[in-house]
């Protein structure tokens, strides 16, 4: 393990090449560290989170936790972070499938191991990594969806997983994404960039009261 303790007083930097094991060790013995990421070998720790970061990670906890509340065979998480595949990315929002439902998720020692079903993350300074390393990890590791929210070009790149890779899901006519793994997941990108959170909850609302969505909840009935 890289010792940069004569740089800075946490027990990693930016950069340095860890294990999985030599990480989660790092980070139990440092309580004061609340973001850091090992992304195939390599530790990343974001820059501090802008206003208007923090305003579309807003709109995307909400728009998640709206659909959980009326969808209980599903949990969502925020920041929180995932062992997969040798590496422990800290994502800013996940939705999952919950194991009675066909999830793959365990617990392992308090953190969440496997994958979600979904994966979101608000781009803006942290855009290089989360275009290019945690890209490849999500495609790698089999995560079923990936929303990139890139804020500096106002734009949504909604990934699906079909035959190992990844490819864009478009919107409808209308400028709506619809998940194809949680149905009725539905996120206007025009009322998301205009941070119009009754604009983002009634297009939900839509997908709530879609045939698809009330056939999901039939599904889980009979499990």
């Amino acid at each position: 393990m890289t010792n940069l303790a004569y740089l800075h007083p946490l027990p990693f930097g930016p950069g340095d090449r860890l294990t999985l094991k030599e990480f989660l060790e790092a980070w139990e013995s440092a309580p004061e560290l609340k973001f850091a990421e090992l992304l195939d070998g390599v530790v990343h720790m974001p820059s501090p989170v802008s206003m208007e970061h923090g305003n579309y990670d807003y709109m995307v906890h909400g728009w998640g936790y709206h659909y959980q509340s009326r969808c209980p065979m599903v949990q969502g998480a925020v920041n929180g972070t995932w062992l997969m595949l040798q590496s422990a990315p800290q994502p800013d929002f996940a939705l999952r499938l919950l194991p009675e439902f066909g999830g793959q998720v365990q617990n392992e020692h308090g953190l969440a191991a496997g994958v979600p079903e979904l994966i979101v993350e608000v781009t803006r300074s942290s855009r290089t990594y989360d275009l290019g390393p945690k890209l490849s990890l999500y495609e790698r590791a089999r995560v079923p969806e990936y929303l990139a929210a890139i804020v500096q070009e106002r734009r949504l790149e909604w990934r699906v997983l079909r035959e190992g890779r990844y490819e864009m899901l478009q919107p409808d006519a209308n400028g709506v994404y619809k998940s194809n793994i949680f149905p009725g997941l539905w996120l206007s990108e025009a009322a998301f960039w205009r941070l119009d959170i009754p604009g983002v909850l009634a297009t939900l609302e839509q997908g709530l009261q879609s045939p698809e969505f009330a056939g999901f909840q039939a599904q889980s009935r009979t499990r």
